[in-house]
Order: C-alpha cells, then structure tokens, then sequence
C-alpha cells in the first residue's frame, strides 16, 4: 500500500470535457483558488494554449493576467500547461524561436509543470520541447504517453517510447493519458508494469477519462500495478467524458488500503462551490457513464464531442450526430489512424461533419486536412488512404498551401507588429484575430469576485443592457422588489 497523490483536471480538462471549455472565467476561478490550494493537488492541470485562445475570444479575459493571478492565489499548488510542442494557438507549428518565447513567459507568470504531448510519439519533438523549457526555466516537465488502440499500439510501443524519453534530464516524469477513455483495467494491469519497468526512479501517473465508465476502474487498476498518482475532477466536473470525480476516487484508494494526504474540508468546499456554480450558470453536472462499445471504434475524446454536440444543434443537425460517429471512424482510417488528441480530432470529426453536410465525401476540406497529408503535421502511423490523398492534393487550394513556408520566422511575424509591442501582446497577436486581442485589452482586468447566487442578476444586467430601448424595468417577488429606470440609456 502507498501514499497515492492526486491532480486535479477540473478548470481545464473537467471543463473542456464537460463545459465546451467556455464554462469558466478568471474571476470564477480566482473565487475557489484559496480553497483549492489548501486540498493538498501534486498539481493543478489549469490551462493550455487553446485555453488561452478561449479565454481571449469568449471572454475579453487576458490568460496572461489569468496566469499571474492564479498563482499568486495557489502559492503551494503548481499550476500545470499542457502543450503538443511547438504549437501556440495555432494548428501549424510554430518557430521553435517562437517557441522559446512562449515557454519563458508561461514561467515568468507562474506555470511550474508542463505536459509534453506529441500526438505522433516523435521522441526528438518531445525532446527539444523539454530543453527549450527548461532553458527558459526551472518547472517541471511530464512526458506523456498518448493511449489509443491499434494493432501498432500495444505495451512494447509504450515502453519503447518511454525509455527513449526516460534517458534524458529534461524528462521529469511521466504519464499515461487516455483522452478517449478506452483503457480497461485489464490493459492497465499490463501496460503500467511495462513503462514503469523502462523508466527507472522517475515517476508515473495516469489521466484516464470516464467517457465510456471504464475511467475510475482502470485508474484504481492502475494503482494497484505502482502508478504514483490519479488525475480527478471535482465535484460536477468529474466523470461523464471528464476523469474520475475526486471524492468517490479517494474513498475508492482508502478502502484499498492507500493514504492520500488531501484537506477532505477545503475538498468539500471546492465541490459545494463548483456545484453552486454549475446551478447558476445551467451548466452540466458529469454522471457516470454506461460503456458504450462504439467509443473504441471511433476514440472521440470527450471534450471533442461536445464541441461536435454543440457544432451540429447550431446548425440544427443533432439527428446526424450517429451518422458523424460513422463518418469519423472512416474518416480517421482514411487518415491513417492519426491518435484522437488535439489537433487531430477536429480536424477528423469536422471533415466528418463536412462530408455528412456536403453528402460528398472530400468535397469539402480545410487547410488543416490538407496540411496533414502534406506531412505539416509528422508522419502518420500508416500512410493516407491513396485514392484519400489524391483527392485531397489534387485541388488548387492544396498547390496554394504547398508553396507557403512550413513554419513562419520568428523575424518575419515581428515585423507584422509594432517594435515596442510587449511580448504577452506579441504571442497573442500573432495567431488570433486581432480584433479578439484588441478586445481583450479593452475589457481591462478581470473582476476579482464571482458569487454564484448573483449569476442571474448579472445576467439580467447584461441583457438589458443589450436593449438600449428598455427604459423602466420593475422585477418582483415575494419579498423582493428592484425598480430600474434609465436615462439616455439603460446599463
């Protein structure tokens, strides 16, 4: 029996899984970050560079500031990035320059853990990301071994993989991450032995969603075979397609006979507060899952599917959701089997999407796809179907990407931007709209306070506001009366 220690993925893989990602901003966060940081976490897995991009586009919240303060708020919890390498934002790589500037300001402002994922299991791309953070800092860094099922991905793969990466100092320790959830306790039991066999002293945790009820189990599996901690979610932001919820794991580890050093009170107020928050903002509570054998055909990570959820009822198609389910597996061995962990499920489940709408196969294909099978992206585990890439390569768009540079200099995206410009500003600026980082300037700092209970008032507010012709506005209750009334315009 051992002390088993605990991540907790709630404000960013709990969100994206269950919350499309847009479920949190800073000043809700920044309301739990002294509770949270009392628990007793090995780590927080707090954001990513699509959850910087998020909290741009949607919330004029500046993740830069949302960084600073957050660590400034969890002074004993390290706050953990999650990054594919040389990638900021943007789908396409980025100058490994670019890079270096990317990596020292998430540690100027206050991460000290990175998950290194490269999606292709390209150990020298894992490799140079590692040595770039830690020349540009002193966090800590996590080599992640991405699970997926193919007759190629077996428990030798892993361990080779590991060893190779194992054998460097800049590779901390490592993890196994399940994004679609398809790891039984079986699999757990044999492959856990196999990577902690290759990797000496140095540790091994597990990040294994619950999308098809297997999470919870294979993680305590996982446990028993010498994995050093569980990656969990809290409250309503564990299970469904996120992990296994905090609470119901620790009593789960206790009655197996392990410790985990965890404050069960700041525990407890952290899930009260989630739930609170979840109420007042209509937002989902993650149940447990039934299995469902469909999911280890098509390996849709849970974050994924809702945004594909969300993507089809915006265009009033949600009855087509099994026939994209189809469409994906195809998709994805057309492809070449490319593992489902971001970029390359949305770029798999839009083309699906696309060539159900279309009802043309490939009719219809982003620059994204076509960069992928022009290798953009690395090599794929098995080559794209011929008839596939012929389809793809052959159309004028394909022969325009072809003559762009694979990776823009560094030089070259500065001299798009004013001299003087701060580097935060810079990195945002150069791969989003501009008008996004304009507003997020304007917005200023973010609130410090969030109060769940007040949701609705501050939605009300912001309707209203909305309505400039709206002059006089009386809400009753029983007990409660507000009476506004506006001048030139109601705010």
């Amino acid at each position: 029996m051992a002390e088993i220690g605990l991540v907790d993925v709630s404000m960013r893989d709990g969100n994206q899984s269950l919350w499309g990602a847009t479920g949190l901003r800073t000043s809700q966060m920044l309301e739990i970050a002294g509770q949270l940081d009392r628990v007793g976490f090995r780590a927080i897995d707090f954001t990513s560079s699509s959850h910087m991009a998020v909290a741009v586009r949607y919330f004029q919240d500046n993740p830069w500031e949302r960084i600073r303060r957050m660590r400034a708020a969890m002074p004993r919890t390290p706050l953990q990035f999650i990054t594919t390498g040389l990638r900021f934002i943007a789908w396409e790589q980025a100058d490994p320059d670019f890079m270096r500037i990317v990596y020292r300001r998430l540690q100027a402002n206050g991460i000290r853990r990175f998950i290194l994922l490269d999606p292709m299991h390209d150990v020298q791309a894992v490799l140079q990301t590692a040595r770039i953070i830690k020349e540009e800092g002193d966090a800590t860094t996590m080599a992640a071994l991405t699970y997926t099922l193919s007759d190629m991905h077996d428990d030798a793969f892993y361990a080779r993989f590991a060893a190779l990466l194992a054998a460097s100092a800049d590779i901390d320790l490592f993890y196994l991450k399940d994004p679609s959830g398809l790891m039984s306790p079986e699999r757990a039991r044999t492959l856990v032995p196999a990577v902690k066999a290759v990797i000496g002293g140095k540790r091994l945790e597990v990040h294994l969603h619950c999308t098809i009820g297997l999470g919870g189990l294979a993680s305590l599996a996982a446990v028993e075979a010498g994995v050093d901690a569980v990656h969990v979610g809290i409250g309503p932001l564990g299970n469904g397609t996120s992990l296994p919820e905090a609470g119901r794991m620790i009593a789960n580890l206790l009655e197996l006979g392990h410790t985990v050093a965890v404050d069960h009170g700041a525990l407890e107020a952290v899930s009260r507060y989630w739930n609170r928050l979840a109420v007042a903002e209509n937002l989902p509570r993650g149940m447990p899952q039934e299995f469902d054998a469909s999911f280890l055909r098509h390996q849709i990570a849970g974050g994924v599917m809702t945004t594909m959820l969300r993507q089809l009822a915006e265009v009033k198609l949600e009855g087509k959701l099994p026939e994209v389910i189809a469409e994906t597996v195809r998709v994805r061995a057309d492809l070449g089997y490319p593992i489902m962990v971001t970029p390359f499920p949305q770029m798999v489940c839009s083309q699906a999407l696309f060539n159900v709408i279309s009802g043309k196969r490939y009719s219809q294909v982003s620059d994204q796809v076509i960069r992928y099978v022009m290798g953009r992206f690395g090599r794929p585990t098995r080559p794209v179907a011929s008839e596939v890439e012929a389809a793809i390569l052959d159309r004028p768009r394909a022969r325009e990407l072809s003559a762009e540079p694979a990776v823009l200099g560094l030089q070259d995206m500065r001299r798009r931007f004013r001299a003087d410009m701060p580097e935060e500003e810079f990195l945002l600026r150069a791969v989003m709209p501009g008008d996004q980082v304009d507003a997020m300037l304007k917005a200023g700092p973010a609130s410090a306070r969030y109060l769940p209970e007040a949701a609705p008032f501050h939605s009300l507010l912001r309707e209203l506001a909305a309505r400039p012709a709206a002059r006089d506005i009386v809400v009753e209750r029983p007990g409660f009366r507000l009476s506004l009334h506006a001048g030139p315009s109601l705010v």
